[in-house]
């Protein structure tokens, strides 16, 4: 009894800052340890850090990713920069890249600027997309072993994503292909502005919740998840400013 009380008083202390639907299977509690979230939702389990990294950090991350040749960093809006100019940009620590997909054979930018590292031979197919791992750098090897130290997952590669303004989006997905493994657990870091993520049922389309993820901010997706839920990150016209998510995996 004295332990259902603990959590119920570590619980109204730390309050999940966002709503998650109410019903059999959702429940969520602070974990002291690892100063974190632990949230149960139906065939899967998420951890949330709203603060992981420090804001120092995290300003010097965003500093770190956009760091280039051409432009300084906060006289110049990425949108306006075509992809011819953004081709003989070269960017410091981050090889970024615009992938296209082809659609009613048309080729398609995809909205939003990836990079793909990870350990050699480590290859990554998304969206008919194949990538070749670039070699880890100091920056992103720092981030992974910090969030190693709370995901219990050795991750050998990580895709990066920059959202260069709330035009920037990414579709409902999963993140269930065969190199991730049967259950994989996924750690999302996210730096710059915050932007929603959105997730739903597979089935049930109105069962959803959305996570803000800000400046700093850690959440991690493990257990079946990928098999009965899927993800999104929405356009928000307001968002002004880019967004850098990585997300690291383990790939088989």
């Amino acid at each position: 009894m004295a332990d259902l009380f603990d959590t119920l008083e570590e619980n109204s202390v730390h309050k999940l800052p966002f709503d998650i639907p109410e019903g059999v299977g959702f429940s969520y509690a602070w974990n002291q340890e690892l100063q974190g979230f632990v949230i149960e939702i139906p065939h899967g389990q998420l951890f949330y850090v709203p603060h992981f990294f420090s804001k120092k950090i995290s300003d010097r991350t965003v500093e770190y990713f956009l760091e280039n040749d051409r432009y300084a960093l906060n006289e110049v809006n990425w949108k306006e920069v075509d992809e011819n100019s953004f081709k003989e940009i070269h960017f410091t620590n981050i090889l970024w890249k615009q992938d296209s997909i082809r659609l009613y054979g048309k080729k398609i930018p995809l909205p939003r600027l990836t990079s793909w590292y990870g350990d050699p031979g480590k290859a990554y197919k998304y969206s008919g997309i194949l990538s070749e791992p670039n070699p880890w750098n100091k920056g992103l090897l720092y981030i992974k072993e910090q969030i190693e130290k709370v995901a219990n997952t050795k991750f050998n590669s990580v895709l990066l994503n920059w959202y260069r303004d709330g035009e920037d989006y990414l579709n409902w997905h999963t993140d269930d292909e065969p190199e991730l493994g049967k259950n994989p657990t996924i750690a999302s870091v996210n730096f710059g502005e915050t932007r929603d993520f959105q997730v739903r049922n597979t089935k049930d389309h109105n069962m959803k919740f959305t996570v803000p993820l800000q400046h700093g901010s850690l959440l991690i997706m493990s257990g079946e998840m990928q098999h009965f839920w899927e993800h999104a990150v929405p356009k928000r016209k307001k968002i002004l400013k880019s967004r850098f998510n990585l997300t690291f995996r383990r790939i088989e």
